[in-house]
């Protein structure tokens, strides 16, 4: 007897697998040099490692407190507090995540309602859209233009309704590598002051930022925060993406609903990960506070390198990633010269039209330095060939 098999409608009908699956597994097809997923290729501090081991072989291998092991929990109050001068409650107040995309769908899926509209800034992270699809929620989005790629506040104005119940923002911001500044934060306020309007503020890579002025986090504005989400990343800050573990920072009564879902998403966050982190902030701040020196030598090593090329390199202000305008070399679409550089030229990159909704006329692609010096020159010596 044959059974046909049932096919479920699929919610997200018009989504496959990633742009950064796809292009890493192009770049190990044709042994090309990864520049395209954002992971380092080296490995996180030395010291980091040795906790973890220390707390696997110490028995820390059952489940951790759904909010967060305490250690790890009082350490992110205590650095948020030093950094953006607001001691959030550690019991309250900040949530241990599978990751910062965890956290991002956690808080999405928390606050928006069925025919809720959502506002992001485009070229944005492929993690929202389907996050918001799958609330039910709409997603409305202001195109950032570049080469600056700076939020139109006239338009951001324009495109508010009694509809809009969240706002995503991105800084330092992937992939465009631009930061807000503190006035756009005042400008988000008065904006969205007198409405029923939360905030979800992706800040993952808070610690690699070249601005003069650093790191400017919606914790640090004292109306702001009482109604936003902020996220980060421990993957990004310590070299190790793949322990998966980040958090978020918001007000308890926010907290609380980003819980409710957390705790039946994943429950609980890696134990001796947690442990190990908690000992590494406490131990080495200086770390995570000397990432800015760490990958503007990248940055600057790598743009120097490209100086012959034809390439045009946009501005980069924070982020591990740099953008460059391949007009000069070829006429093809971002996609089309993305697969084309690597099969061809031995280097994978990410097109920047994967990052936005409708069309993307400029020429940009995404390369990622958090590489080691000999993978970036080795790259750049092939990329000033074309």
């Amino acid at each position: 007897m044959s059974v046909t098999p049932l096919i479920p409608q699929s919610k997200l009908p018009a989504l496959g697998t990633t742009i950064f699956t796809q292009m890493s597994a192009l770049a190990q097809q044709h042994q090309a040099i990864n520049l395209s997923q954002g992971f380092p290729d080296f490995d996180g501090p030395d010291y980091l490692q040795a906790r973890l081991a220390y707390h696997v072989s110490h028995g820390a291998n059952q489940y951790a407190p759904m909010t967060g092991v305490q250690p790890l929990r009082e350490a992110i109050a205590d650095k948020t507090a030093a950094l953006y001068g607001w001691q959030p409650d550690a019991n309250s107040e900040v949530t241990v995540t599978a990751g910062a995309t965890e956290a991002l769908y956690a808080a999405i899926t928390a606050l928006v309602r069925p025919g809720d509209e959502v506002i992001c800034f485009d070229p944005s992270y492929d993690s929202y859209a389907p996050a918001v699809a799958l609330a039910g929620g709409v997603m409305q989005r202001i195109t950032l233009q570049p080469p600056a790629f700076r939020p139109d506040w006239d338009a951001f104005a324009a495109l508010l309704s009694d509809r809009t119940r969240l706002v995503i923002l991105n800084t330092p911001h992937n992939p465009t590598a631009t930061v807000w500044q503190k006035d756009d934060f005042e400008q988000l306020w008065q904006a969205i002051a007198a409405r029923e309007i939360y905030v979800l503020s992706d800040e993952v890579y808070e610690h690699i930022c070249f601005t003069d002025e650093g790191h400017h986090s919606v914790l640090a504005h004292d109306a702001l925060r009482t109604r936003a989400i902020a996220v980060s990343s421990f993957g990004k800050t310590f070299h190790m993406t793949g322990w998966k573990v980040g958090y978020c920072v918001a007000p308890a009564v926010l907290s609380a609903e980003v819980r409710k879902v957390h705790q039946y998403l994943t429950f609980s966050v890696n134990t001796p990960a947690q442990l190990a982190i908690a000992d590494m902030l406490r131990a080495d701040p200086a770390h995570y506070q000397q990432l800015p020196v760490f990958y503007r030598a990248r940055r600057d090593r790598f743009i120097q390198a490209l100086a012959g090329s034809r390439f045009d390199i946009l501005p980069c202000e924070g982020t591990y990633f740099l953008l460059v305008d391949y007009s000069a070399i070829s006429d093809q679409d971002d996609v089309t010269f993305c697969q084309w550089l690597t099969k061809e030229v031995g280097v994978a990159a990410i097109p920047l039209s994967v990052f936005c909704d409708g069309p993307f006329p400029h020429k940009l692609i995404r390369l990622c330095f958090a590489k080691q010096e000999a993978t970036l020159d080795a790259a750049a010596e092939r990329l000033c060939r074309l």
